[in-house]
């Protein structure tokens, strides 16, 4: 099958239309994030928001949006998981271009064109290996990548990026718990929409396939980014958006290719190394990948 366009991907708006994802039971609060938004009660409903962002499970290497947010490593070689089947497909161009930026420091990220991919730019952020005596620190640099990404994208001189698509940053072999970097990703990503750039993001996708993270995703997507009640309209929203049948089963479909792509993905991929190429004493040390 083709890449799956930007245009197909489901937005929060309407997997809660189409019940796929449930509003927070009443009484849930914010866990505490450094970006916040911090306290008891969850962000306003907010129409517009919840139409640019998407949620789905599946290989973001098919994904035909604007960039893709690479979880890469400090050297920008590629490595193994996500970060060597986005070097694979996009070729040896993309590493000799990766080569030409000299690495990227954790926390941050660089942006390549994306030669054999069907998207037109990778963003390759580098997150960190996760501290559990450091969580601050962790979630700072994990939140940092999210920014960063987001500002290169709509940065860019041939007038930016307005679909990107992130994988699950650090929750790999570095470490992150899927529950604690979900909520990170999800405050930094609301924090840049909400901002002055925000307007010129069209699409941002989060893009999952490990269990552990589909279901971090759908517990804390309603938290950042709460449902709009049916009998109300935010500011931006005064029509009907009821979806279309045709609409329905297109996202349906997506979503059942896009699960066995996910799941053939997660079987294909080798043992990865458990520390980044760059770091010593890398070599020969290997970790079973979890699927918990």
């Amino acid at each position: 099958m083709g890449p799956l366009l930007a245009s197909d991907i489901p937005s929060l708006s309407l997997l809660y239309k189409l019940g796929k994802l449930s509003p927070a039971a009443p009484g849930t609060s914010l866990p505490r994030t450094l970006l916040g938004p911090n306290g008891t009660a969850l962000p306003s409903p907010s129409k517009s928001l919840n139409d640019r962002v998407g949620l789905l499970r599946g290989d973001i290497t098919t994904l035909a949006v604007d960039a893709i947010v690479n979880a890469a490593n400090r050297s920008l070689l590629g490595g193994g998981g996500v970060d060597g089947a986005i070097h694979r497909i996009a070729g040896r161009r993309l590493y000799e271009e990766c080569r030409t930026l000299g690495g990227c420091a954790t926390g941050s990220a660089k942006m390549t064109d994306a030669y054999g991919l069907p998207c037109r730019k990778v963003i390759h952020a580098v997150g960190p290996v996760y501290d559990p005596l450091d969580h601050d620190g962790s979630e700072r640099l994990l939140t940092g990548c999210y920014t960063r990404s987001l500002e290169l994208a709509v940065a860019g001189a041939d007038g930016g990026c307005r679909s990107v698509a992130f994988s699950a940053l650090s929750t790999g072999i570095y470490g992150y718990p899927s529950r604690e970097a979900a909520p990170a990703a999800l405050s930094a990503i609301r924090a840049f929409l909400e901002g002055p750039d925000g307007v010129k993001i069209d699409m941002v996708v989060i893009v999952t396939y490990e269990k552990k993270d589909v279901d971090a995703y759908n517990e804390f997507v309603p938290l950042y980014f709460p449902p709009v009640a049916e009998d109300k309209t935010t500011a931006a929203d005064d029509k009907d958006e009821t979806p279309a049948a045709d609409q329905v089963i297109d996202v349906r479909e997506a979503e059942a290719r896009l699960e066995a792509e996910a799941e053939a993905v997660a079987n294909e991929l080798p043992n990865p190394p458990t520390t980044d190429p760059t770091e010593p004493g890398h070599a020969g040390k290997k970790q079973k990948h979890e699927d918990s």
